[in-house]
């Protein structure tokens, strides 16, 4: 019984995938973040030439994790690492503007280097935005190795291929969820327990947008639950906490309980 057992066991792993090793991912992200954000790094650089080594290093991990799965690309590992760490730049800048907003949205938060070094919140939409872009490049695995991990490491589970735009707020970074197919405008702050799901998680439905449309400058505050494809928040609107959302509202309206839900949607002129 038991031989038998073995033997499913090792025809089962010669059937097995190329894919990548979840800790040679997860020691590369944490790599790269530490060369992109000096508040992350164990030590500080003496040299420039001590820093190009440490990213080249990094070049060679992403390399060697894309050879692996080469079969599975519809381009070259070659074209994919050297598409990645051109976005690099913008990435960085984009995530500088995410921590200014956590700073700005947050009365605790002294600086960005503090939000930077110690915030939950920016660090899942740091991995986020790196996973982001191996998805848009197609990339299997990487993507969601990533931000499993970084929900593993704050409660915050954004699928990788998620939209969210510049200016990204998460307070209290835990329990949030953000399905595959939101779409987040700029300037948005969500809070803790917050989800944007689905109505429906039929697997035939898997290319369909399921998820909320969160347009630009709205607030969503704890525990507050938006579902649905066709659901669009109004941009400069305020979701209230523990909300139930199924259904779009207008721009700048105010969604609260009181009693029941309530609607307040401004004026426009």
């Amino acid at each position: 019984m038991e031989q038998q057992f073995l033997e499913e066991l090792f025809q089962a792993h010669q059937q097995r995938r190329a894919m990548p090793s979840p800790q040679e991912v997860c020691s590369f992200i944490n790599g790269l973040l530490k060369i992109l954000f000096p508040e992350l790094a164990d030590r500080k650089y003496e040299s420039f030439r001590e820093l190009e080594l440490d990213y080249e290093r990094i070049k060679l991990q992403v390399a060697n994790i894309l050879e692996a799965i080469k079969f599975n690309l519809d381009k070259s590992p070659k074209h994919i690492e050297e598409q990645f760490f051109n976005r690099l730049p913008s990435i960085r800048e984009q995530l500088l503007t995410d921590a200014e907003a956590i700073s700005t949205g947050d009365p605790a938060a002294k600086n960005i280097s503090q939000v930077i070094r110690t915030y939950p919140g920016f660090f899942a939409i740091a991995v986020f935005r790196l996973a982001h872009e191996f998805c848009k490049l197609k990339v299997p695995y990487i993507p969601r190795i990533l931000t499993e991990y970084a929900h593993s490491e704050t409660g915050v589970d954004i699928h990788p291929a998620a939209t969210i735009g510049s200016g990204f707020c998460i307070d209290h970074a835990t329990g949030i969820v953000i399905g595959a197919t939101t779409v987040i405008g700029n300037h948005v702050k969500i809070y803790q327990g917050v989800t944007l799901g689905a109505l429906s998680v039929k697997k035939e439905l898997a290319k369909v947008k399921r998820h909320p449309t969160i347009e630009d400058n709205v607030v969503i505050y704890a525990g507050a639950t938006i579902l649905g494809g066709d659901t669009v928040i109004g941009k400069g609107s305020v979701v209230g906490g523990n909300v139930w959302l199924t259904k779009s509202v207008p721009p700048n309206s105010r969604i609260y309980y009181k009693g029941e839900l309530q609607q307040e949607a401004a004026v426009l002129v």
